[in-house]
């Protein structure tokens, strides 16, 4: 027996097929440009978090360049020599 019929027998309503939580329904930025409000709005907040994920690793990169190689012995700096 199938879902419509079971649903049909017991006196159960329809099940609604299309259950899409989260519609963007913001503006559009521009009308023939298919970006909306909502979608800007989350790349600017992962730019500035991508941005600070950089400088961050760009001073890791720094601590081992600067301290962590020379004190293992990887390389000397070219200061030191």
């Amino acid at each position: 027996m199938g879902e419509a019929k079971r649903r049909k027998n017991l006196g159960i309503s329809r099940r609604e097929v299309t259950q899409i939580k989260d519609i963007d329904n913001s503006p559009r930025i521009i009308n023939w440009l298919p970006i909306t409000e909502k979608q800007k709005n989350y790349f600017i907040k992962l730019s500035i978090r991508a941005s600070w994920l950089g400088i961050a690793m760009l001073i890791l990169l720094w601590i081992v360049v600067r301290f962590i190689g020379p004190a293992a012995g990887w390389w000397i700096p070219a200061d030191n020599i």
